[in-house]
């Protein structure tokens, strides 16, 4: 599978394991984290639209994307109409994000989990198949949303 893979100043030393992790599980990985000095400090926002663009274009089948806890770069990568990003944080909630969220970003805190959870984790999402049926149902209630239509 094609992963767009990118980490903030705090996801960094995660990103090179999984970058590790899923090379050695046979996919291709698109390191798209900046380069980080000790100590500088990289906004997630542009990295989180950067992964999730290459999603849409097509470029990336799914994106994986390190932060601190996760919380604000799922909240950013979720502004992008056509992203179903998760934080998934153990396992059962990444077997849910991809089975019945059919989700296109994983989202890790590694502020959170341990590496051998997040490996774990990034395992199970990748090979949790969409179920469809009655959850095609509602990721077609959320696109309306994202079209700016009413539920109600």
């Amino acid at each position: 599978m094609r992963i767009a893979l990118t980490a903030d100043h705090n996801g960094i030393a995660l990103k090179r394991r999984l970058l590790t992790f899923l090379g050695a599980h046979g996919h291709a990985v698109d390191d798209r984290a900046p380069e980080v000095r000790a100590g500088e400090v990289v906004d997630y926002p542009p990295l989180c639209e950067d992964v999730c663009r290459r999603v849409l274009e097509g470029h990336a089948e799914r994106a994986i994307v390190i932060g601190g806890s996760g919380s604000g770069e799922a909240i950013a990568c979720n502004k992008l109409p056509g992203i179903r990003a998760g934080l998934c944080l153990d396992l059962f909630v990444a077997e849910i994000a991809r089975a019945n969220n059919d989700a296109n970003v994983l989202v890790l805190g590694a502020k959170v989990l341990s590496p051998d959870l997040a490996e774990r984790i990034t395992a199970v999402w990748l090979a949790t198949d969409f179920r469809g049926e009655r959850h095609q149902r509602r990721l077609d209630q959320i696109a309306a949303l994202e079209r700016g239509e009413s539920l109600l």
